[in-house]
């Protein structure tokens, strides 16, 4: 494979992991599995996400809206796309909650109450069918099954699981003393008006302290993935959110900029697309897993260093590279003639002239013969 097919090669890999969207969902449209239950029966369409998120649809529904409703659920369970929830104390937590992701058809569905007055489990959130974009995952005004989904994982998750960090309440939490600096001191009513220095100023007075620190959680970790850095929409929320690029973030709001890209905590930091396959993507002329195979980088995202292993089940000359998005090369990893077994290695965000490389992501790909096999990593500054 010459030059010019390893770089041909890299920027299939490239839409293949969902760099640009291919809305390709390895998930599967389900009958309702709970059909007798009270509050579930009223919903014809099911996804189960990783088993720890199900969505439930009623009738109306596309299937195409409801699969990317549960794309995008996996993407921020499991931000890496190897397969595995990435937390797995979320993962207990949403198991053990039995969590649901609804969908209606709008907001006037008589389904809406009859699903409340009879579900026990956990729900953060509905969406409903006029807010499904999966032309536009997440972006503001379009989609927000990011923000509803969210509000899911966060209520029925990291709430119960790191109250100290995340509760809701006044005073209780990381979260809510970070909020009440943002919002310019701490209003368990809605101000009149919010002090000139304050960066959130939510407005809605139907929402109360706790539902505050929800929204305010959202906005942080989506400003931080980047979703919202586009112009127009740092303007349409500026009413009520300022620091809307991940770099005004991380200079504005330095208590929340610390505990969303903490690694303790494994919230997502990568956008969804819409595009769920959690494979390694591999390409090749001739493809032999059982030869070969690269694993996911352990941590991932990581700061300062991560390991990455690869397997050969025979002698093989190997060659583990790290390229930037755009298909250029960032750093050789690994390159010679290797033994079977297990290999390890690691990188530290460096590139070949030993300088650090800006935070984003990056892909790993290991050559062995005509066979490739890539993943992504993500390098958090």
């Amino acid at each position: 494979m010459n030059g010019g097919s390893v770089k041909s090669a890299i920027v299939i890999i490239l839409l293949a992991l969902g760099v640009r969207a291919q809305n390709s969902v390895c998930l599967d449209i389900e009958a309702n599995p709970r059909p007798g239950d009270p509050g579930l029966g009223l919903f014809t369409k099911y996804v189960n996400v990783l088993g720890y998120i199900h969505v439930y649809a009623v009738s109306g529904i596309s299937d195409e809206k409801v699969l990317h409703a549960a794309a995008v659920a996996a993407e921020l369970l499991d931000n890496d796309e190897d397969g595995i929830v990435d937390d797995p104390l979320i993962e207990n937590a949403l198991s053990e909650n039995y969590t649901v992701m609804p969908i209606f058809n709008s907001e006037n569905s008589t389904a809406i109450d009859e699903f409340f007055d009879n579900y026990e489990g956990c729900t953060g959130a509905v969406l409903f069918r006029n807010e499904i974009d999966q032309s536009a995952p997440g972006y503001w005004g379009s989609d927000a099954s990011v923000e509803e989904i969210l509000h899911t994982i966060n209520s029925c998750g990291h709430v119960e699981v790191y109250p100290s960090t995340f509760a809701l309440e006044p005073n209780s939490s990381l979260l809510t003393d970070a909020m009440d600096v943002a919002r310019g001191g701490q209003f368990i009513e809605h101000p009149s008006t919010y002090p000139e220095e304050a960066w959130y100023h939510y407005d809605d007075v139907t929402c109360e302290y706790e539902c505050m620190a929800m929204e305010y959680l959202y906005w942080c970790i989506v400003t931080n993935m980047g979703i919202l850095a586009d112009e127009q929409t740092c303007r349409g929320i500026a009413d009520e959110w300022e620091p809307c690029t991940p770099e005004l973030f991380e200079s504005t709001d330095t208590l929340m900029y610390n505990i969303v890209t903490d690694l303790v905590y494994r919230l997502p930091q990568l956008a969804p697309d819409g595009n769920y396959c959690p494979a390694a993507v591999a390409i090749s002329k001739e493809i032999s897993p059982r030869q070969f195979s690269l694993f996911p980088a352990d941590p991932n995202p990581f700061n300062s260093m991560t390991r990455i292993q690869f397997s050969l089940t025979k002698r093989a000359k190997v060659s583990l590279v790290v390229y930037d998005i755009n298909g250029r090369k960032i750093r050789v990893l690994a390159e010679g003639t290797y033994s079977p077994g297990l290999n390890v290695t690691t990188w530290d965000g460096a590139n070949s002239a030993g300088s650090e490389v800006s935070a984003g992501i990056y892909v790993v790909t290991l050559r062995a013969g005509e066979s490739l096999q890539s993943s992504k990593i993500v390098h958090l500054k």
